[in-house]
């Protein structure tokens, strides 16, 4: 080893992840085995590479990257597999945006204040009220809104996954935030401290 370089990761340290990684995937793919293949196959490419890890993140921050690609992968493969969009999605997701908004285009309830979603992000029951209200979307409304803000993926990207146009994948991704947002005012934001 050189000066200032880091000893490898035990296996047990990246064992240790299992849990959340799970939750993560279970998050993305909405599918109990499919999330656990993700998960061993990050775990597995993480004890075959755990020699260069630099140290630069946390181990969950690095094998959430490594996470990160296992389910963009998956969502590649599946992608060519799936049947289009449901008539049932976009149904549901307008009779959503119709009830939020008057005739006008204004809130019918103006959203509430959330105080310091910051501090909301540290707590682990807002992520388990997040996950909540993510599962009631529709899965390729859900999907799409993981592969931009969670994966980071770019619309383009996203579009070619999902084999739709940019148009609909912005109308997705905004029917998702208002779903969300009401969602998350009722589990989570409603009568929490400011």
């Amino acid at each position: 080893m050189t000066p200032g370089s880091t000893s490898p990761i035990e296996p047990a340290a990246i064992e240790r992840e299992r849990g959340y990684l799970l939750r993560y995937a279970l998050l993305q793919l909405r599918n109990p085995a499919q999330a656990e293949d993700a998960v061993q196959e990050t775990l597995l490419a993480a004890l075959e590479g755990r020699d260069r890890f630099s140290g630069r993140s946390s181990l969950r921050t690095w094998l959430t990257g490594i996470l990160k690609h296992k389910i963009i992968d998956h969502l590649r493969r599946s992608g060519r597999e799936r049947p289009l969009n449901s008539a049932d999605d976009d149904r549901s997701e307008a009779d959503i945006v119709d009830t939020l908004f008057a005739d006008d285009g204004h809130w019918r309830e103006f959203p509430a204040d959330w105080g310091s979603p910051a501090k909301a992000l540290e707590n682990s029951r807002f992520w388990s009220a997040f996950e909540l209200c993510l599962q009631r979307l529709p899965a390729r409304t859900a999907q799409a809104f993981t592969m931009r803000e969670v994966m980071e993926m770019t619309t383009d990207d996203i579009c070619q996954e999902l084999g739709i146009t940019s148009t609909n994948c912005w109308v997705m991704l905004h029917r998702a935030r208002l779903t969300l947002r009401e969602c998350l005012e009722l589990t989570w934001f409603d009568g929490q401290p400011s």
